[in-house]
C-alpha cells in the first residue's frame, strides 16, 4: 500500500490486490469512491475472482453499489456489485 499524489494534486491510495495487480484509489470526491484498475492485470479467473470480492466487500461495507466502467463512460457500466441483489452482475 502507498499513498501518494498524481500530476494534478489528487491524493490516491495505492493498494496491490495481488502479485502484479494494482488498484489505485482517487480522491477526487468525498461523495464517491473512484478507482482504477488495469484490464490487462485481470487475466484469468483467479484474477477476476480478486476484483469481484473487493466489489463485494466495498458494496456491503457501504451498502451502496460499486460499478466499473470504461474509462470516459461512467454512465455505462460493464460490470457491478448490485446492494439490492447481493451479487456481481453484468450490467
Amino acid at each position: 500500500m502507498a499513498v501518494a499524489a498524481d500530476a494534478g494534486g489528487v491524493p490516491e491510495l495505492r493498494v496491490w490486490l495481488a502479485p502484479d495487480m494494482l488498484i489505485i484509489f482517487r480522491m477526487y470526491q468525498t461523495e464517491s469512491i473512484d478507482f482504477d484498475v488495469d484490464l490487462r492485470e485481470l487475466q484469468g479467473q483467479e484474477r477476476l475472482d480478486v476484483l469481484v470480492e473487493l466489489f463485494y466487500l466495498l458494496g456491503r461495507r457501504l451498502g451502496k453499489s460499486v460499478l466499473l466502467s470504461a474509462e470516459g463512460s461512467p454512465d455505462h457500466p460493464d460490470l457491478g456489485f448490485d446492494v439490492d441483489a447481493d451479487r456481481v452482475l453484468l450490467m
